[in-house]
């Protein structure tokens, strides 16, 4: 992987601006790379805000935009390992580690959903707010359709059928909770919502199972009808 990263306002006490002042470009951009090799994330940090805020032009600002994104990641600053990979992505659009940044704004969008908690834990990421959810499946499907042959793409895709899941089990679970209130209207709506619009995820055959028990509360029995028609046919096991 190309460990790498972009600068984001790190809580830092010295101006970047002044920090390694003495040294020369290729010394703040070696020693740097040192740094991330010796896993001091917090010293690569300092210099590659320091190079870039000092040479903003210069040969290996980009490399080290690239650099400082990894270095926050590593450091577990998700957030701004989240938008030193979103300016990157605006700054370079044409860079060929383009789908680098797209890849690490996904994982730095779904750690920043996680805490320490549940890194550690099995947790189901369905019964939480899912607004940065949504935002990392986004970024590993533009690596997956805008850059089919990245190295990122294979890792990428695995973490979208993950995610898709997650999210559709997100939406049974609404649906199901409208149904414990007796609000079958709701619920139904629901769950066809999760059939709709995450075919081939997990949560389809309860979701149908919640659409029909949801239909037989409301008296629709062609709906009920059809929507057991579309379970027994591609779920034959499945009870309701």
């Amino acid at each position: 992987m190309l460990g790498f990263a972009l600068l984001a306002a790190c809580s830092t006490t010295t101006d970047p601006a002044e920090t390694y002042k003495n040294e020369t470009v290729q010394q703040i951009f070696q020693r740097g790379e040192e740094a991330l090799r010796d896993h001091s994330y917090s010293e690569a940090i300092k210099r590659f805000e320091a190079l870039e805020v000092q040479y903003p032009f210069g040969h290996d600002t980009e490399i080290a935009q690239l650099h400082l994104i990894y270095a926050y990641y590593m450091s577990s600053d998700y957030t701004q390992a989240e938008a030193a990979a979103d300016r990157f992505i605006h700054a370079h659009p044409a860079s060929p580690h383009v789908d680098y940044a797209y890849y690490m704004r996904g994982l730095s969008n779904y750690f920043q959903n996680m805490g320490v908690f549940e890194r550690i834990f099995t947790v189901d990421l369905a019964t939480r707010d899912l607004t940065q959810i949504k935002k990392s499946y986004a970024d590993f499907a533009q690596v997956v359709h805008l850059y089919p042959t990245s190295r990122y793409a294979p890792a990428a895709h695995q973490y979208m059928i993950y995610l898709r899941n997650t999210l559709a089990n997100h939406e049974l679970e609404v649906a199901q909770y409208y149904f414990s209130l007796k609000a079958y209207v709701a619920a139904a709506n629901r769950a066809n919502l999760v059939v709709r619009h995450y075919q081939g995820s997990s949560a389809i055959p309860e979701a149908l199972v919640l659409m029909a028990k949801s239909y037989r509360a409301l008296h629709l029995k062609q709906n009920e009808a059809d929507t057991l028609a579309v379970l027994q046919y591609n779920y034959p096991n499945s009870n309701v």
